[in-house]
């Protein structure tokens, strides 16, 4: 998967392309919070992200409608995976200990999360 990590332009083309499920150039183009990309920098976009795989399409004579290809939960495992890999060892308690430092979990947010891996729960 690391092969096709997503640049932050190409992540913000597939969170519309989810919102949406799929959608032609010129209507996901306007889903595109401002500033716009111009019409040709989107489409290419999108076609690079076909040429990953993350997007396929079907035609319309010269037109193309476009969906996702993987889910957005899907990428959200491997981005996760490929994170804690490349940042903290392959330890996802590293990860965890890494919030805790950085004030973004607290005490009572360690509870909650001890008792969901005790009751083998997901959130």
């Amino acid at each position: 998967m690391n092969a096709n990590k997503l640049t932050k332009r190409e992540e913000d083309v597939m969170k519309i392309l989810w919102k949406a499920g799929k959608g032609f150039v010129k209507d996901l183009l306007i889903e595109h919070p401002s500033p716009k990309p111009h019409y040709n920098t989107f489409s290419t976009i999108i076609r690079g992200l076909e040429d990953k795989g993350f997007v396929s399409h079907k035609s319309y004579g010269n037109t193309h409608e476009y969906f996702p290809t993987i889910s957005k939960e899907y990428y959200r495992k491997l981005f996760v995976k490929d994170v804690v890999s490349d940042y903290f060892e392959s330890s996802y308690k590293n990860l965890v200990s890494y919030f805790v430092k950085e004030d973004k979990l607290n005490v009572e947010d360690l509870k909650e999360l001890i008792d969901m891996i005790e009751k083998g729960e997901e959130k």
